[in-house]
This record gives structure tokens, C-alpha cells and sequence, in this order.
């Protein structure tokens, strides 16, 4: 069977999937409601900033349904991607044009981002099939390791170069941000100031490359999908505030116990994903 027809019958499943009403918590209201209801609410923001843990494909399908109610209330809907390096936008604007096969993507995926591409498909093959723009918004894995391993001092001008508007001010209230999140040992043997650098690089990246692209496409919506870690109003959130005032929401994935109605408020999201299976 011809690879165009797969990608065709990928996508109709995706559609299927999302198609299913998606439940969302209220933060700010201490109120249940579908997603549908919300989605006129959420598009009049021009970043949405939506949380996943990469292995758990409820998440996933979560972020397609958020995609595809902001594109039915009529969002011009760009998805940027903590998967993706600035210097892969090439070949995701080949994806998204239908220029490239998925055979011929699944490598230049797995160059970016370790984690299954079965679990991010359906939201690529969206993408395609509706000609969403997708955008690359981190950078080199050299330089964060770099930066985790000596900090951010140590990236010569030429490094810095490749960062756009990344700057790296690490102070008290964003190393306990780190710390509550990813906990006082997640950096193993590493400096955990450059620890906390290094995800700063990664915020400040993300932020700002979504500022770009919101620069040149004023009427756009982006939606960023990110590890919950980057998508908490801790992280991505503030780098965004530090440099803009337009409208950001963030959701986070529920996972109760650790994220839930009793253990998040308005600090760290607006709404919360909720029944994810």
C-alpha cells in the first residue's frame, strides 16, 4: 500500500481519537468542564503551553485534542516542539508540506528526541494532514550538555551565537523550581547550578524561539508541548514573561498524586487535562 494511503488512514485514526471529548480542571475556577467549552477561552491566547511526560501516550493523545479544538474554534494553530532543534525546521517544514515519507522522517526524529515515535505520530500526522505548522524550538544537545557539565560560562562566543535571545540568570527561586520538580538529586554527579543552567537554556530557548515566530506571524497561536518540568509557569512561562506580556495558558497533564487539583493551583497552571487513559 502506497505510503501516501497509510499516512491518509494515520490520520483519519488520529482525527477518530481526538475526536473524543476531552475533560479539563479549571485552576482558577475550581470547575470541571470539556474541552470544547474551553476551547474559545484558550485561543485568545497566543502561546498555549501544553505539559506531557514523553512515555505516556494518554498525554499525547491529550495535546492532539487540545490542538484540534483550538483549530475548530479557529485558531491559526502553529505547534512548537521541545522534540525538535532549530536546525531540524527544515525538514519539519518538509513534513509538514508532504515533501518527505515517514519513512524517511523516523531518522531525522530519532536524531532529535530518544523517546518512541509511535507515542508523538498522531499529533505529526495532524500536523500534516491539516498543513500545521510545526517548529522547532530547542537547541543543540552539545550545548545543554555542555552547559550541565561546565555551565554557562564556558560556551564560547560561537555557542552563544546559536542561542537568539538566550540568556542564563540563575537565581534562588528558579534552583527551588528545579528542585521541586526534579528533585534535590535529578542531576546525579553534575554541578546542580549548571544542572539548573542547563534547563534554563532549554526554557529560554523555547520561549524565545515562540516569540520569533509569533514576531513574524502576529495572528498565530503556538502551542508548545513539553515535559511537564518545562511546561509548569516556572519555567518556559517565566522565560516568556521576561521578554513578553502577551497571553499564555498552560495545562498540565493530571497525574494524581503528583499532579492533581489537590497538589497544583494557578502558580504552576491554568487548567489540567484530566481522564487520561
Amino acid at each position: 500500500m502506497p505510503w501516501v494511503l497509510l499516512l491518509l488512514l494515520a490520520a483519519a485514526g488520529s482525527l477518530a481519537a481526538a475526536a473524543t471529548e476531552q475533560s479539563v480542571y479549571d485552576l482558577r475556577q475550581s470547575r470541571r468542564m470539556a474541552l470544547s467549552d474551553l476551547a474559545p477561552e484558550l485561543r485568545k491566547n497566543r502561546i498555549v503551553i501544553v505539559g506531557e511526560q514523553h512515555t505516556d501516550e494518554g498525554h499525547h493523545r491529550a495535546q492532539l485534542r487540545v490542538i484540534q479544538s483550538l483549530v475548530h474554534a479557529g485558531a491559526n494553530v502553529a505547534i512548537g516542539l521541545e522534540m525538535f532543534r532549530t536546525d531540524s525546521q527544515a525538514a519539519l517544514d518538509r513534513w509538514t508540506a508532504g515533501e518527505i515519507s515517514p519513512r524517511e522522517f523516523e531518522p531525522i526524529y530519532y536524531d532529535n528526541w530518544n523517546y518512541p515515535w509511535t507515542a508523538y505520530s498522531a499529533v505529526f500526522e495532524y500536523a500534516r494532514a491539516q498543513k500545521i505548522p510545526m517548529i522547532g524550538l530547542n537547541v543543540s544537545r552539545d550545548i545543554t550538555r555542555q552547559v550541565a557539565r561546565s555551565g554557562f560560562q564556558s560556551l564560547t562566543e560561537a555557542q552563544r551565537g546559536q542561542l537568539a535571545d538566550v540568556t542564563c540568570s540563575i537565581d534562588e527561586e528558579y534552583m527551588r523550581y528545579i528542585r521541586s520538580v526534579y528533585g534535590a538529586h535529578a542531576h546525579g554527579n553534575m554541578n546542580f547550578t549548571f544542572f539548573c543552567e542547563a534547563q534554563m537554556v532549554w526554557d529560554a530557548a523555547m520561549a524565545a524561539h515562540s516569540l520569533e515566530y509569533l514576531k513574524a506571524k502576529p495572528d498565530a497561536t503556538v502551542v508548545i508541548l513539553t515535559g511537564v518540568g518545562h511546561a509548569q509557569k516556572g519555567a518556559v512561562f517565566r522565560q516568556i514573561r521576561l521578554r513578553s506580556q502577551v497571553p499564555v495558558a498552560v495545562l498540565l497533564p493530571e497525574v494524581p498524586g503528583s499532579i492533581d487539583p489537590k497538589t497544583v493551583d494557578v502558580q504552576d497552571a491554568d487548567y489540567l487535562l484530566l481522564d487520561l487513559k
